[in-house]
């Protein structure tokens, strides 16, 4: 896979969550929260074992894997999903914007601590302009950032994706993506099924009446996640979990845009700027250093 294909669907991610910002915050008003998780979640799970029964190429996971695969599926589907949906009920949509873009930050930090990555002054000069977009975006209406609970659980889930990356990555070195996508979530779907239980029994789980909203829903957990967890497994795997990390800056981008659109909600100068900045900071970090040319020596005739 070459990396202009990779990086088109680490693209193509972006777009995607960002528009899953916006359908989760709308689905919110009709659906209990651990319940929309876990509903998108199983829909998302049946639509990955039926590209695991059609492609019949899936095959046992070591020991080793196992425990991995269990690992990556508590961090980033069970924690990250479940903190996620929490947090957004209760927290504002600027404090979830950037909380969740210090996921780079924080993955760079963990894969130099784990996987022994390399962090290059061009990378962390990437990191620091996109976070600072983030700011720019979150900060528009000059309001201040207060901490909820729904930070903390907004943060909790951040730090569950940024873990979940480093096991993907090792997974990914001998398994397919798609074979780790369709593992992790499902183990996570499971692990999720008590605290819908908890939700239901304490009175506070509710769903939505409208088939739209239901339709709406089996189309975020099969495109924006189904194939957008392909896209993002496979980028991690060629990429790099740190590299990966920096296109989740994209997102609360996209998501200005589609709420105009979608929702009527009005783009700022400051927000326009703030995306500037954002991906400013992707493709400093995605560029690539040429390397000098050796001086020719002779006439470059072979065998001279």
């Amino acid at each position: 896979m070459s990396d202009r294909t990779v990086y088109l669907k680490l693209w193509g991610v972006s777009l995607l969550w960002g528009g899953n910002y916006v359908a989760s915050a709308y689905m919110l008003r009709e659906f209990s929260p651990i319940f929309l998780s876990f509903a998108r979640l199983v829909v998302m799970s049946l639509f990955l074992i039926s590209v695991a029964i059609i492609n019949k190429s899936m095959r046992r996971p070591t020991m080793r894997e196992w425990g991995l695969l269990l690992m990556a599926g508590i961090t980033g589907t069970l924690i990250n999903q479940l903190f996620y949906f929490t947090g957004l009920q209760e927290s504002t949509a600027g404090n979830a914007a950037l909380i969740v873009a210090l996921s780079p930050i924080a993955t760079t930090l963990l894969s130099r601590v784990f996987l022994k990555e390399v962090i290059t002054g061009q990378k962390l000069a990437g990191a620091i302009i996109a976070l600072v977009g983030v700011v720019c975006i979150v900060l528009y209406g000059g309001k201040e950032l207060g901490i909820s609970h729904g930070d903390v659980y907004l943060l909790v889930a951040m730090l569950g994706m940024s873990v979940s990356l480093l096991f993907i990555r090792k997974l990914t070195a001998a398994m397919s993506a798609y074979e780790v996508t369709i593992y992790a979530t499902v183990i996570g779907t499971i692990l999720m099924s008590p605290a819908v239980a908890v939700e239901a029994i304490s009175g506070d789980l509710h769903a939505s009446h409208r088939v739209l909203t239901w339709m709406l829903l089996v189309c975020v957990a099969v495109i924006g996640q189904g194939l957008a967890g392909f896209w993002w497994n496979s980028g991690i795997a060629v990429a790099g979990a740190s590299m990966s990390a920096m296109f989740m800056n994209i997102p609360p981008f996209i998501a200005i845009i589609v709420s105009h659109f979608a929702l009527g909600d009005p783009i700022l100068l400051a927000q326009l700027g703030g995306g500037v900045l954002i991906l400013a900071g992707v493709a400093i970090t995605n560029m690539k250093r040429r390397l000098p040319r050796e001086p020719k020596t002779g006439l470059g005739v072979k065998g001279a």
